[in-house]
């Protein structure tokens, strides 16, 4: 995008005198990868992971190690946030009535909240297809990596305030499908993963793919 139609969107503060950007401050909550981070650390934002996690995309000195919410109190530009789908995506269905008797499932809509009603000017959350469609409200936008030039299907909900919806940037061929005697299908990749450990297919399956990142960091902050 151009500065000029950025300016118009007000996706972030410009400098006429100048004729680029501002940096904006900007808290990635929820990631440990530093997918987004690091791209928006390219185009010259201020930008932080955070996560109870310690980061492994190699550059501790822009992670927050630790928990989220104190930082929820700051001030920020720009808020993205990658909650915990767990208790929440229709692919744990199964488990559902387990997690609301003893009260996970409820904690984590509560966490989710904590994002969307954040004193932030621009928000994202990104999570799967789940509860939060009808706890809340539907997302603005459904996508898939391969809208974005990475060669796997994920549906993947956006809840934005502030921001536009993501414009695909190379849509290229969805990937195959495993099919079921039930007659139910999903993505190889995604039917693979069950052969994994539990974090391990927690992690692959909880992925923020090159392409989507990268197109949150242009799209939505752009060049400082």
């Amino acid at each position: 995008m151009t500065a000029n139609l950025h300016r118009r969107l007000g996706l972030y503060r410009f400098d006429a005198e100048l004729g680029r950007g501002i940096a904006m401050k900007i808290l990635v909550a929820c990631e440990e990868s530093q997918a987004v981070t690091k791209r928006l650390r390219v185009l010259g934002h201020e930008a932080y992971s955070c996560d109870i996690q310690e980061c492994s995309g190699g550059h501790p000195e822009w992670h927050i190690f630790g928990d989220v919410v104190p930082e929820l109190e700051k001030h920020w530009d720009m808020l993205i946030a990658f909650p915990p789908c767990t208790d929440l995506a229709v692919s744990g269905a199964a488990w559902f009535e387990q997690k609301r008797k003893d009260g996970r499932q409820q904690a984590s809509i509560d966490f989710f909240m904590l994002f969307a009603n954040a004193n932030c000017e621009r928000i994202a959350i990104e999570n799967p297809v789940g509860i939060m469609s009808s706890q809340w409200r539907k997302p603005d936008q459904i996508i898939h990596p391969y809208y974005f030039g990475d060669a796997f299907e994920k549906k993947t909900c956006l809840w934005l305030k502030g921001l536009p919806k993501l414009e695909p940037t190379n849509i290229v061929e969805p990937p195959k499908r495993t099919e079921f005697a039930s007659g139910r299908s999903m993505p190889t990749w995604y039917a693979d993963a069950w052969r994994l450990k539990p974090k391990e297919r927690a992690k692959l399956r909880s992925k923020t793919f090159d392409g989507i990142a990268q197109a949150m960091a242009e799209q939505w902050a752009g060049n400082a």
